[in-house]
């Protein structure tokens, strides 16, 4: 027999718990096996024996371990090189908001002002009718004929 072999009887007695603590860490019986093989490989020139259960228990939460945080890593490489290369950065988008804000503001130009008020008070403000109607001490059927007006401004002249 070789030298290895009282570390080789070690490892046999052993390997069930030993995959069973992998995969507690890993959360896959595959990974677990292969990390388990890995701990017999990273050991096997050693002298150990019957006294090192504690090492090779270690090296082995020390591969798995290991594993979970390469795997995070890339995991994090990849979802960043996702958001890289998505085309709508957040400057993007608000740029894009802005322009669209502006080209609004330039449409609600052309309409008289109160019409412009019931406008921005309702979709910008969020107020409801009844209240823009009373802020601007006019009927609520004013309010809701300047709101058709304005909408209706809005969209002949994105046409």
């Amino acid at each position: 027999m070789s030298k290895s072999s009282p570390f080789l009887s070690l490892y046999l007695r052993e390997q069930t718990r030993l995959l069973q603590l992998i995969r507690r860490i890993v959360g896959d019986r595959s990974t677990a096996e292969d990390l388990a093989q890995d701990t017999f490989l990273r050991l096997w020139d050693r002298q150990l024996g019957d006294g090192d259960r504690g090492l090779l228990f270690r090296t082995a939460q020390n591969l798995a371990l290991d594993h979970l945080r390469a795997r995070h890593v890339r995991s994090r490489y990849v979802q960043q090189q996702v958001d890289d290369e998505q085309p709508g950065s957040d400057l993007d988008v608000q740029a894009a908001a802005r322009q669209e804000l502006d080209a609004l503001f330039l449409r609600l130009r052309k309409l008289p002002r109160r019409t412009q008020q019931v406008f921005l008070l309702s979709r910008v403000d969020g107020l409801p009718y009844a209240t823009i109607a009373s802020q601007l001490g006019v009927s609520l059927s004013t309010v809701e004929k300047d709101m058709i007006r304005a909408l209706q401004h809005c969209q002949r002249e994105r046409q």
